[in-house]
C-alpha cells in the first residue's frame, strides 16, 4: 500500500519530465530556421616576390589584398611573405577584382589590381629599389621633370667674424672704485 501511495505522488512529476522535452521539440518544428547558403569557391592565389636587381626572394614583405566590388574596396587582409618569398591566400571568392599592395622597407610600394577568373592565380612581383625623392623646391628653375643628381652648393657659410656668437668677447675695462 505504501508502495501504491509513493507511486502515485511521483506520477505527476514522471509524466511532467518527460513532456517537458516533447513541447520543447514542437515548438523547435514551428520556427523558422535559417536556410543554410553555401559560400562561394574560393580561389587559391599566390604572391611570389623578388628583388628585381637580382631575382632573390624577400622575406617578410608585406602582400596587402584589397578586394574590389563595384569599384569599391571591401577591407583587406595583410599576409608576410615566408623565405620563398610567397603569400598564399585561400579566402578569395573566384571571380574577384583584387588590389594588391606590397611593402618591403628598402623597396618601391608595389600596387596593382588582378582579376581572380579561375581558381588558381600566381602572381610574381618584381620590387625596385627606392626612387629619387622629388622635391617641389629646386635650386634651378627648369622645365624639366627629370631629376638631377648632382650636388647643389650650400646657402650659405658661416667663420668666426661672421657670427657674433663665434667671435671672441670683447675685454671689459676696469673701472677703479
Amino acid at each position: 500500500m505504501r508502495r501504491l501511495s509513493f507511486a502515485i505522488l511521483l506520477a505527476p512529476f514522471i509524466l511532467a519530465a518527460t513532456a517537458v522535452p516533447l513541447v520543447q521539440q514542437a515548438h523547435a518544428s514551428q520556427r523558422h530556421p535559417r536556410k543554410y547558403k553555401a559560400p562561394p569557391p574560393m580561389a587559391h592565389v599566390e604572391v611570389t616576390v623578388l628583388k628585381a636587381s637580382n631575382g632573390k626572394p624577400l622575406y617578410n614583405a608585406a602582400v596587402i589584398f584589397h578586394p574590389m566590388k563595384q569599384n569599391k574596396d571591401e577591407g583587406n587582409m595583410e599576409l608576410k611573405t615566408n623565405e620563398e618569398g610567397k603569400a598564399v591566400l585561400d579566402m578569395l571568392p573566384i571571380g574577384t577584382d583584387v588590389m594588391v599592395q606590397v611593402i618591403k622597407p628598402g623597396f618601391r610600394t608595389f600596387g596593382q589590381e588582378y582579376s581572380v577568373p579561375t581558381d588558381k592565380k600566381s602572381i610574381t612581383i618584381k620590387l625596385l629599389p627606392p626612387d629619387q625623392q622629388y622635391s617641389v623646391y629646386k635650386q634651378n628653375a627648369s622645365n624639366s621633370d627629370a631629376q638631377n643628381n648632382a650636388p647643389q652648393p650650400q646657402m650659405g657659410h658661416a667663420t668666426p667674424t661672421d657670427s657674433p656668437l663665434l667671435a671672441p668677447a670683447p675685454k671689459k675695462k676696469s673701472h677703479p672704485y
